[in-house]
């Protein structure tokens, strides 16, 4: 005996969990594009304009970071680029773990891993100290007190 079905049971169901799904959509679109703005321009100042890669040493990131405005441009690509990433593996986990408690348990170590690396990150952009004590002058930047 078979049970027939309905244009009702083929209907897509609504969904409980608000928005959030939407929401991360949008976000990796957004942010991808920011990203590709950001890390152009990054990598144009530091690699390109500047003397190329054998430039790029602590007195070159030490004379940028005494900049507020490249350390919150670095800081944009830090949280953007951890936010996009986790949120991309969020969404692999999703379509991939079968069970429900591996799916969390892998969300938690991806999330537990992006508050650290978020923590980290931003404390070495903000407390980074570009004239610190106890180095020799050939390696701070020029505007920094001679030892």
């Amino acid at each position: 005996m078979s049970v027939p079905v309905t244009t009702q049971d083929l209907a897509p169901q609504a969904s409980t969990g608000g928005n959030f799904e939407k929401f991360a959509w949008i976000f990796m679109r957004l942010s991808g594009a920011a990203l590709l703005v950001l890390v152009i321009v990054h990598v144009y100042v530091n690699l390109v304009a500047g003397d190329g890669v054998h430039k790029v040493d602590f007195a070159f990131v030490a004379g940028k970071w005494a900049s507020t405005f490249w350390q919150v441009w670095d800081f944009a690509i830090l949280w953007l680029a951890v936010l996009h990433g986790t949120n991309g593996v969020r969404v692999i986990i999703a379509d991939y773990s079968s069970r429900s408690v591996v799916r969390f348990w892998l969300t938690m170590l991806i999330c537990s891993a992006a508050v650290l690396m978020l923590i980290a990150g931003t404390l070495t952009i903000f407390t980074f100290d570009p004239c610190p004590t106890g180095r020799t002058s050939g390696h701070l930047p020029s505007f920094c007190p001679a030892p």
